[in-house]
């Protein structure tokens, strides 16, 4: 049987984070420049696996923190965002949805508004001069104070937007098991009223359980992960009654140990129950493959044919938050595709 090449298939790329984004080798530059030892399993020549109970978490952390820390100056934050646009763009990403934490670099920076500018202005000039153009989703952290959370959200809010270089998202990271989602809701109200999507981490380290908690508290537009919903029919006919996304990210699930492997992935369970979901790579600078590799993973360990890729693809492009006649391009873009002849 021949394939279309998944790299060609436009797609919009929902689940990026903006240090995860990074290339080992930018990592390798970067911490040279600044001084920084980094841990052995950051070399680039490895793909990270880990366990997901606390141990492992902590374990991601702690090196994901030491990749952050080599990003020191507006310089870098630009290169960054530059070349995660142009990685995209190889993967046929025409839309990208960058999810960072401005907090992280505001010390380096002079202050968390200036950090966001940088990743904005960066994020207009990747949208000029790359096919991918590049919103922004900013993320606060469950780790920290949820009155820190609402300072973000009012950050957000006032750089929010419809087109690239502004915030379309208002996201909740980190280990899902840290603080209490409710306490998150205030936070929420506030990105929902500017207009921005909400986009919550939930369901990947936490159960369906925490998938019905989230949807109760947070009232997401789309949920980061939320894969573990598919252990709970109800939960997930709850997901799919909603209208709420889901992003997944196979290769992620596997090196946390969330799955066994890209087969044990329940995206066919997902897809069956009329899920929307929009595939992501996370953070591939930990965990190996990029975004075109997501798709290539739901041909070859689940089965879907071009037409079921070009399906994955055009829940993508709806689930975003690109403008309208973005949205009608790129669908009408992956029509293209799967109306083209297969290779060979």
């Amino acid at each position: 049987m021949h394939h279309r090449p998944v790299q060609t298939l436009p797609k919009a790329h929902l689940h990026l984070h903006f240090t995860g984004s990074m290339r080992p080798a930018t990592l390798r530059e970067l911490a040279a420049e600044h001084g920084v030892r980094l841990p052995p399993a950051l070399d680039g020549r490895r793909v990270l696996s880990l366990s997901p109970d606390v141990r492992g978490w902590f374990r991601f952390q702690r090196l994901y923190d030491a990749a952050r820390s080599c990003v020191r100056t507006a310089e870098d934050m630009r290169r960054v965002v530059l070349e995660a646009a142009q990685d995209d763009a190889a993967e046929g990403s025409r839309w990208l949805e960058l999810q960072v934490d401005p907090t992280t670099y505001g010390a380096h920076l002079g202050g968390t508004v200036p950090a966001l500018e940088v990743v904005l202005d960066a994020a207009r000039e990747a949208s000029a001069t790359t096919p991918t153009a590049v919103a922004v989703v900013v993320a606060a952290s469950r780790t920290r104070h949820p009155l820190d959370a609402r300072a973000l959200a009012r950050l957000a809010a006032r750089y929010a937007g419809e087109g690239p270089g502004t915030v379309v998202g208002f996201g909740l990271s980190n280990d899902e098991r840290a603080g209490t989602t409710a306490d998150f809701a205030a936070a929420f109200d506030i990105a929902r009223r500017a207009g921005l999507a909400c986009v919550p981490h939930s369901g990947e380290l936490l159960g369906a359980g925490h998938v019905a908690h989230t949807l109760d508290a947070l009232r997401p537009d789309r949920i980061g992960h939320g894969v573990r919903s598919a252990e709970d029919p109800a939960v997930l006919d709850r997901v799919v009654a909603a209208g709420v996304a889901l992003e997944v990210c196979p290769t992620s699930n596997v090196s946390l140990g969330v799955a066994h492997d890209l087969g044990s992935v329940p995206l066919r369970t997902l897809l069956a129950a009329g899920a929307q979901v929009a595939l992501g790579a996370d953070d591939p600078l930990l965990f190996g493959p990029r975004l075109a590799a997501q798709y290539r993973s739901a041909r070859d360990d689940h089965g879907l044919d071009d037409a079921g890729l070009a399906a994955l693809a055009r829940s993508s492009i709806s689930a975003s938050r690109a403008p309208a006649d973005v949205r009608r391009e790129l669908l009408a873009a992956v029509d293209g595709w799967a109306a083209a002849p297969a290779d060979g």
